[in-house]
Parts: structure tokens; sequence; C-alpha cells
């Protein structure tokens, strides 16, 4: 079974089981299109062209507690490049729902700093549905007032975390940087946002 024909097979699997196309795109770490693709077109016209993304699997480090906090000290240490350079106290590490959490209540701990979760809009995207605004959780700490560093796992398009750097500042907040596992995009920056990366995937040609 080749690489599509996989995540083809678990995209099916994983609508069978409720979750919605933000949602298996978040599981499976490849873009919203790329899981529409799966769903519907490649069914339809098999030699059709495959969207441009690149598929992330980090679960060699999400099933593993020391891994990830390894990790998180990681992006603690790029993150920090930043602030200092900035001469801004990082008051709190914001979790993208749900995968970012994990990485970002590590990093918490490290700095000494408050978290706090955000569940993002993509997460209730399905396929005919309207993308709604995302939204803070209210069992965590607050923005409003302090400086952000937002956490995700991976960029694949960059939509999700401009989002999230709209609904902080929206909430009084101040985004100094985005800290990600994997950037498949090759951004430095999100909406004037320092973006830090430990890989970054460039495509050659």
């Amino acid at each position: 079974m080749n690489k599509i024909d996989f995540l083809s097979q678990k995209t099916d699997e994983l609508q069978q089981s409720g979750l919605t196309t933000g949602q298996i795109a978040d599981e499976l770490n490849i873009s919203t299109e790329t899981v529409i693709w799966l769903l519907t077109n490649k069914k339809q016209s098999p030699d059709g062209i495959v969207p441009k993304d690149i598929s992330v699997n980090w679960s060699s480090l999400g099933q593993n507690a020391t891994r990830l906090r390894c990790t998180a000290q990681i992006l603690c240490d790029m993150v920090l490049e930043i602030s200092v350079a900035e001469k801004e106290y990082i008051d709190v590490i914001v979790g993208v729902s749900s995968s970012g959490v994990p990485v970002a209540s590590f990093m918490a701990g490290e700095m000494d700093s408050e978290f706090t979760v955000y569940y993002s809009k993509k997460i209730k995207f399905d396929i005919g549905t309207t993308e709604s605004k995302g939204a803070f959780s209210r069992n965590f700490s607050e923005v409003n007032g302090k400086n952000c560093v937002i956490v995700d796992d991976v960029i694949s398009s960059g939509r999700t975390l401009t989002d999230v750097i709209a609904q902080t500042k929206a909430a009084g907040g101040n985004p100094i940087a985005v800290a990600v596992l994997v950037d498949k995009v090759g951004f430095d920056e999100i909406d004037g946002v320092p973006v830090v990366a430990m890989m970054r995937i460039a495509r050659l040609g």
C-alpha cells in the first residue's frame, strides 16, 4: 500500500469514527484541502492531480513524555532568543488544540509561565460548513495584557496560526512568537509575529 492509499484509508476510518475534516487534518498533520481531496476527488478521479502537501508523523515523540519534554526544552531555547532580543518577558504559553497542547504545557512548566488552550476553528471545519472563529478555553489563563507564545505542532498552510494570532490580539494579548515542531511552508513570520521551528521543510523545484 502506497502512502496516498494509506492516508486515504486513514481519512475514511477517521471520518467514520465521527471526526470532522478539520480534526482529521489535525490528526494526520495534513492540510484540510488534502483531506477533502482524499475523501472526495481521489475517489472520483484517481488520476487527478495530487495536492502539494507533506504528511508529518511525529508520533515517536508524542508517545513518550520524556521526548515531549526534551522537545519543549528545545523550543523554549529558541523562543528565549526572541524574548531576549525583544526584551519581552513571556507571560503565557498558548497551546493550539489539540496537537500543540502537550508541548505547550511542558514549555509553560520549563519557563515558569502561565498556560492556556486555544480551540482552533479548524477542528470545527467540515465539508460543506463555514469556518467560524476559534476560542480560548475558560479553564486556563487569560491572555489579556500578557505577552504570549503560541505553540502548535505543524504549519501546513498558516491559516490556523493566523486565526490564533488575530484572536490573541482581539483578546488583548501580545503574541511575541510562534513555536512549532515542523514548518511545511517556510514562514519566518506570520502577521508580523516571528516563527521558530525545530524543522523546516523546503521543496526543491
